[in-house]
């Protein structure tokens, strides 16, 4: 990832003027690349596990882990440079705690069809939250954003961020371009 387009990515997850109480977290998904659970493993960031329990260590090097992010932190870094663009993690913005905020997000990791079956709900792989939230209803909404002021994630494009905000029952969505393809094709 091009330096220029880093600092605008983080820019964005830290924008000017953000509060000390909120914080900045990623929830990583360790199926995607094998080198994720080393990373997070390393990283002295507070960082968790989503799934609970005595997983057996396959489960545990591919499970979805919550990550509170630094700005200026060498796993943000590798994150950003080496998983942009490939649905690695969904990042998100709240003044919730660490701990209430993974229970929050635990609630959602199951699901069940509409026939009853229980199914896995891979929501915070990009590509699924940006299919998602639009079909979403106003309390399922509610329900889902709870204390989480803003996600953010890749666009289907990698030169653009999506935002996406609960407010007044409706959700807000925008694409930030962050990298023009003219601008990616010179660097």
């Amino acid at each position: 990832m091009p330096e220029e387009l880093y600092k605008r990515v983080l820019d964005m997850l830290w924008p000017p003027g953000l509060t000390t109480r909120t914080g900045v977290f990623a929830i990583v998904d360790s199926a995607c690349d094998e080198r994720i659970f080393g990373a997070v493993d390393r990283t002295y960031q507070p960082k968790e596990c989503l799934y609970t329990g005595n997983l057996p260590w396959q489960l545990r090097m591919t499970a979805p882990y919550l990550v509170e992010l630094a700005r200026e932190d060498r796993f943000t870094r590798f994150l950003l440079e080496d998983g942009w663009g490939n649905s690695w993690s969904l990042f998100l913005r709240t003044e919730t705690g660490f701990k209430q905020l993974r229970r929050h997000l635990r609630q959602f990791l199951r699901v069940r069809s509409e026939a009853g079956t229980p199914l896995i709900f891979r929501y915070y792989d990009p590509r699924v939250l940006r299919v998602y939230l639009p079909t979403c209803r106003p309390t399922e909404l509610e329900t889902f954003f709870g204390p989480i002021d803003i996600f953010l994630a890749e666009g289907k494009d990698p030169g653009e961020m999506l935002e996406f905000r609960h407010e007044r029952n409706v959700l807000r969505q925008s694409a930030i371009v962050i990298q023009t393809s003219r601008s990616a094709a010179t660097e």
